[in-house]
């Protein structure tokens, strides 16, 4: 469909729309806050890395669902031959999140300008936008049928926002200090977040309301992801470590150790068999972690490495670095990561970066 039509579908949304609400304001710092508070790591050592429940939530299934890509195999994108291809103004601050649409070719990006924004991919024409957050944004994701989307930001609060009736849906706002990251589970009735205030949530998203509070992290937890098809929940720390987590049973299923500095950003493959993580000193590390084990590991330079993604056939990972650049790894062969390129264009820090779900081409 053209956008318009799809928009059209969607909510009777023109091109050029802008959907806006109102919050509160906040002010942005750094992603690692080291704790000094001793009451409250005592605390979550009692807590012994469980989920404190708070209302009853809508169930999550304990029925194994299978991955519909566990077992197909993509070609791998020939990163060697990537260039940059276009270049548009996107946002009038930094930009800090990208997502694709789950069926259609549209891309939506985050900025510290305090706005959303939605694009005709790849040509970069732009359909929608939204505001609302009174701080910048951090981090945006689709709904897996495309009819919503969520965002989060430096105000506390994660938003939102329905395409059916135009409008902001619900503001969660449980949180106490920014939050950096947030993921839809594959059913698309909860939501996580992660925050600077050292917890990541659980949201029902049939209620908006809080279902459970995960505490085991003792800095901010800077990302969280689902394992694709699963209740396997991930979260990444200030403190240094990554931790995996049942959703439906709030247990902590497993911690690994192995970073040396804050870890920003931990990202399954599509088959969920390799989670890859990177870190503040430029390290990135591929896990098993069913096995509970480091896979690999490559040194990307001194500049920190802020976000990763996989392209679809999993043997592709791409760094987004503080340099000013994006490093396309070679991840097939896990005793053997190598850098096959390097690409430059940004004059600033590459925030995030993300394949197409086609892997045709990479945004940043």
């Amino acid at each position: 469909l053209p956008i318009c039509s799809f928009l059209d579908s969607l909510s009777g949304v023109k091109e050029g729309t802008s959907l806006a609400n109102t919050s509160a304001k906040s002010s942005r710092t750094g992603r690692s806050t080291a704790s000094t508070n001793a009451a409250a790591r005592a605390a979550a050592n009692r807590k012994g890395g469980k989920t404190q429940k708070e209302v009853k939530r809508t169930p999550m299934s304990a029925k194994e669902v299978i991955n519909p890509y566990a077992e197909l195999e993509f070609d791998r994108p020939s990163v060697e031959n990537f260039a940059l291809s276009k270049t548009f103004k996107g946002h009038s601050n930094a930009i800090s999140g990208l997502a694709f649409h789950p069926k259609k070719p549209i891309l939506a990006t985050v900025s510290d300008d305090e706005t959303w924004k939605l694009w005709a991919s790849p040509n970069g024409d732009l359909i929608m936008s939204g505001e609302g957050h009174q701080d910048w944004l951090s981090d945006i994701a689709f709904h897996p049928n495309g009819t919503r989307l969520a965002t989060c930001s430096g105000d506390a609060t994660v938003k939102v926002w329905d395409f059916i009736n135009a409008k902001c849906a619900a503001t969660l706002a449980e949180h106490t200090k920014a939050v950096w990251a947030i993921d839809f589970h594959h059913s698309g009735n909860f939501l996580a977040s992660a925050s600077m205030d050292q917890t990541a949530k659980l949201w029902d998203l049939n209620t908006n309301k809080c279902v459970s509070t995960f505490r085991a992290h003792v800095d901010s937890i800077n990302f969280t992801q689902f394992q694709p098809f699963s209740n396997l929940l991930c979260t990444v720390s200030g403190d240094k470590t990554i931790s995996m987590w049942d959703a439906r049973t709030g247990l902590i299923v497993s911690t690994l150790y192995g970073h040396n500095n804050a870890v920003n950003c931990g990202r399954f493959n599509v088959h969920g068999d390799t989670l890859a993580t990177c870190d503040a000193d430029g390290v990135v590390k591929l896990w098993d972690h069913r096995m509970v084990s480091e896979l690999g590991s490559i040194d990307v330079g001194r500049h920190g490495a802020n976000e990763i993604a996989f392209d679809r056939s999993g043997k592709v990972l791409a760094v987004a670095s503080d340099d000013g650049t994006v490093k396309c790894l070679d991840v097939a062969d896990r005793d053997n990561i190598r850098l096959v390129h390097t690409l430059s264009g940004h004059e600033g820090a590459v925030q995030s970066v993300l394949f197409d779900p086609q892997s045709r081409y990479l945004v940043s």
